[in-house]
């Protein structure tokens, strides 16, 4: 089980609220999206749930415990693994190494073989990096760079994993890899927070979604649901005019 609960979170920068009274739940198994223009808060959402920034308000809790205000090493090594915004992979190390990276996390399970059981199953998923295991992280194009950073993410064995606009500088034909990916999670049981601009595709996955404004939660729901919603429609999904709201 890994459930998270925010609960009337505020974090600051300096003298400005950029997150004002949010809660929200991601209950185990689930994919929860955040969408959200520029500026919305969404990164810094997930820097406050996984450690890189305190809250000057609010709790956070995996499972009951709370992690809210927690070094970040302390959140990774309990489960919550963020695989941020522009990837975050050392270019001058191995692809290998790039992974090996992720098990330093891990609460458990850091025997050779579990990690070796890992390693085969990052390289199944994606398995464009199978044959550059030996090259150096900075000469992979921006598609295999993404999927080392998630596949850097997935080695940590996270019972919750954060992923801040995967398809950040992708083509369609990458971004639809990528999102076909993280439905393969979704289908074997992986707990999600996924902040994504690509509104369509990410609500496509997700259980649930929340739209983020100015700090402020200002819709929620299931993510079929949105589809249909005129707001997001209007603001988010680029379409025309919006059919008729579900109930």
């Amino acid at each position: 089980m890994s459930e998270l609960t925010v609960s009337r979170l505020t974090v600051r920068y300096g003298a400005a609220a950029v997150l004002h009274d949010l809660s929200l739940c991601v209950r185990s198994g689930e994919v929860v999206t955040i969408v959200g223009s520029n500026g919305a808060g969404k990164t810094t959402l997930l820097k406050t749930v996984a450690g890189l920034l305190a809250p000057v308000g609010g709790q956070i809790t995996l499972d009951g415990r709370a992690i809210g205000g927690r070094p970040a090493y302390w959140v990774a090594r309990h489960g919550v693994i963020l695989v941020p915004e522009g990837r975050g992979i050392f270019g001058d190390q191995t692809v290998r190494d790039n992974l090996a990276l992720g098990t330093l996390a891990r609460h458990e399970a850091r025997d050779p073989a579990s990690i070796a059981r890992d390693l085969d199953r990052q390289l199944a998923l994606f398995p464009a990096l199978r044959d550059r295991l030996e090259h150096l992280a900075g000469s992979l194009s921006g598609g295999q760079q993404q999927m080392l950073a998630l596949a850097r993410g997935l080695m940590a064995r996270p019972r919750l994993l954060l992923l801040d606009e995967p398809s950040l500088g992708l083509s369609p034909l990458l971004t639809r890899e990528i999102f076909a990916a993280i439905g393969r999670l979704k289908a074997e049981g992986q707990t999600i927070l996924l902040v994504e601009q690509m509104a369509e595709q990410a609500l496509a996955l997700a259980d649930r979604a929340y739209i983020l404004e100015r700090g402020r939660f200002t819709l929620e729901g299931k993510g079929e649901t949105f589809h249909n919603h005129p707001a997001v429609i209007q603001a988010y999904l680029g379409r025309g005019e919006a059919g008729p709201e579900e109930p």
